[in-house]
Parts: structure tokens; sequence; C-alpha cells
């Protein structure tokens, strides 16, 4: 008789599959860098660039190994969505994003749904757009209809939808939020292609329409009664989820530009008329700015370490995870946001005072990272993540849950 050893893995293993997959995020952030200005300026649908994750083993990282995954946790994924911010801002939003809609079964469906999708996500690699913004046009409402249920309305921001393979979905039911997970080709939902916004361009981010498209129960998550129930704390990390996103695809693109920034002073800055150098890189005001913003820099990047972890030690508590431990991880995660979204906005408005003038020429595309930073880092104004923090801070009153915070 064999006897089969259900003993976890050493951790050696495990960490060489982080590193393994680490190394497979740099390269797809240097290929995609190579071309970065150029599919910016293009603003096609990002078809190629999600191949590229799937062909690179990104997109099933935190499944199970033995379901074909590399066994990440969440916080270990979010290290990858830096990686690529470093080769393209918008190719790591998606990314970000899809490993944060990959975990929600996990927060609010069945032990069966949850395994059933990881199996899947780990089998077929398909990539996981979003319908969530809970702003914007009428919302979605799912009706009962026989033994299954319809969905209409429309959202004005749906991140990755137009592209997806599978959809991760929030709308309204009896008067209460309810999760869906569908696949995303489906008659009746249309997205309607008119992401055309100065940054980001590359994250299919526009708007769409639900128009009496069939839902099975089994695709939305949780157990009956699927109404009536306030969210556990543990659930309520779903929001948690999406903002590390942000906080790692922030930082991530602080750190590209920065390098690149270095990389073409380098090879093409001169020195200024009166400074009296042979070369740019030897400009003490030049090397002062370079210093500080690398300092912040790394210190943004260590508070996002940071967020990550509390966010995983909260994850590795499980259901049990009470209202207080809940709030620490939110407020690790709000107060780097605030920082890596101030960091990464000074850095990609800076750069142009280490390259020069020259720099700024349409063909180099460095104006992106901004572009990309501003028009992410307004999805949820940074000032109410200063508000948590400071009145937890100071009165111990936890952020409410909402899909924002």
């Amino acid at each position: 008789m064999t006897v089969t050893d259900h003993t976890a893995p050493p951790a050696s293993d495990d960490l060489a599959r982080f590193d393994a997959a680490l190394r497979r995020a740099d390269l797809v952030a240097a290929q995609l860098r190579a071309t970065a200005a150029e599919r910016d300026r293009a603003n096609k649908p990002p078809l190629a660039e999600i191949e590229l994750l799937r062909e690179a083993d990104l997109l099933q990282v935190g499944e199970p190994v033995e379901y074909g995954g590399s066994g990440l946790d969440y916080s270990q994924s979010q290290q990858l969505t830096r990686r690529v911010a470093r080769g393209d801002t918008s190719i790591a939003h998606l990314l970000g994003y899809h490993y944060a809609q990959q975990r929600i079964p996990h927060l609010f469906g069945t032990a069966d749904q949850a395994d059933e999708l990881s199996r899947r996500n780990a089998q077929f690699k398909p990539f996981w757009g979003g319908v969530q913004n809970p702003r914007g046009a009428s919302g979605l409402t799912l009706t009962r209809d026989g033994s299954g249920f319809r969905l209409d309305g429309r959202r004005t921001f749906a991140s990755g939808a137009g592209v997806a393979d599978q959809l991760s979905v929030t709308a309204e039911l009896d008067g209460d939020l309810v999760f869906l997970s569908i696949p995303a080709r489906r008659e009746g939902f249309t997205p309607l292609n008119d992401w055309d916004n100065i940054g980001q361009r590359l994250t299919d981010s526009g708007g769409v329409v639900f128009d009496g498209v069939r839902i099975e129960r089994s695709e939305i998550l949780g157990e009956d009664p699927l109404t009536g129930r306030v969210p556990s704390a543990y659930q309520t990390l779903v929001t948690p989820h999406w903002q590390l996103a942000f906080v790692n695809f922030y930082i991530g693109t602080a750190e590209g530009a920065l390098e690149e920034a270095l990389d073409w002073t380098r090879l093409h800055a001169s020195p200024w008329e009166t400074s009296g150098l042979e070369s740019a890189t030897d400009d003490p005001y030049i090397l002062e700015l370079v210093g500080a913003l690398r300092s912040e820099v790394t210190a943004a990047a260590l508070l996002a370490d940071h967020a990550g972890e509390a966010l995983q030690s909260a994850l590795d508590i499980g259901p049990d995870l009470t209202p207080d431990q809940r709030a620490e991880a939110a407020i690790a995660i709000a107060e780097a946001k605030y920082v890596t979204t101030k960091v990464s906005l000074d850095v990609a408005s800076r750069l142009f005072e280490i390259q020069g003038a020259r720099a700024t020429t349409t063909s180099y595309g460095f104006d992106r990272h901004w572009r990309n930073l501003r028009t992410h880092t307004v999805h949820d104004p940074v000032a109410y993540k200063a508000r948590e923090v400071g009145d937890w801070t100071l009165n111990r009153r936890a952020p409410q849950f909402t899909l924002y915070s």
C-alpha cells in the first residue's frame, strides 16, 4: 500500500517558486517597457499584453501547487504587480485587479465554489476582469427569474471587462450587495469600449451594459439565504485587496520611471553650461534630487511591504478575524496608499529635472508615468485615506466598510 505524504512542502520550495515568479515578472516588465510609449499612443485593447501574462504563467500564481498554480499568498502575488508596473502601469493595473478578483470567491463563496474556481484558474489561466466600481450610472440589479436570475444595469467604469475571460461583479439583490463570478462572453453583456482617458489607457476601463443577462444560482457567491446577512470582518477584507493592488502599482511605477530616467540621463543628458562639469551625472543638483527621490521611493516601498504583510496576517487568521484586526490591516494599507500616492506623483513629475528639456520629446513618452498615476490616484481621494488613519489613531474609530475602504 502506498502512503501519500500530505505534509506541507519545505519553505525553501515556497521561496523558490516565489523567486521564479518574480523573475518571470521582471522579464515581462522588460518586454513591456520596450514598447510602452508606442502602445500607450496606439491605445488598443490589451489583448496581446494579457497573452504575455498568460504565457509567463503569471495569471494562476495564487492557486495551489497541486492544482497547477505557484501557491503564492496574496501579498506575494501583489509583489508581482509591483514588478510589472516598472514596465507598464496599465498592465500592472490589470494584473493587480486580476489577483484581487480571484480571491473574492474565497471570501464570499462556499468552499465548493472557491475550490472549483481555483481549479479552473490553474488549469485554464483565465484573465479576470472586474465590474465593481460602485460609482457611476444606474448600478446593477439582480432579479429572480424562474430557477435563475436576470442581471440588468450599467457601470461607467469596469477595468479589463471587455478583454476578460471571467468577470467578478457586484450587484444588488433584494437591497443587499452580492458578488457574482460569471464567464465574460455571455449574451446581453456589452462592453462600451469608450475608455479614452489621459492615462491608464491600456486598462480597458470603459463602461459596460448588462441587458437581461442570465445568471445561475451557482454563479452567485455564498450560501443560502443570499440576502439579509451582514458581511463578517474577514469578508470585508475584499476592499483592502484592491487597495493593496493600487499601492503596489503606484510604487512600482515610481521605481520603473526613476530607473528609466536614470538610464536616459546616463546616455543622453548634457551638463549645464555654467556647471564646469563634463558629465551631467556629476552635477550636484542632479545628484541631490536623485538621492532624495530614491530615498522616498525606498521608504514608500518598505511601507508597501508592511501593508502587504498586514493584510496577509489578517487573511491568515481567517473567518475568526475580529473587527479591530481588520481595522489594523485596513489602516496599514491606508497609510501605504497615502504615502505611495504622494511619492509616486512627485517622482513622475520631477523626472524631467534630472533628464533635462530634451527628455520631453514626445517620442520618448516619459510623460506617461505621470498621466498614468494621476489618472488612477484620483480613483478615490487620498485625503480620505489620511482621514481614516487619523480617526483610527486619535479616536480608535475603524474605517467603515465600503467598496473603497
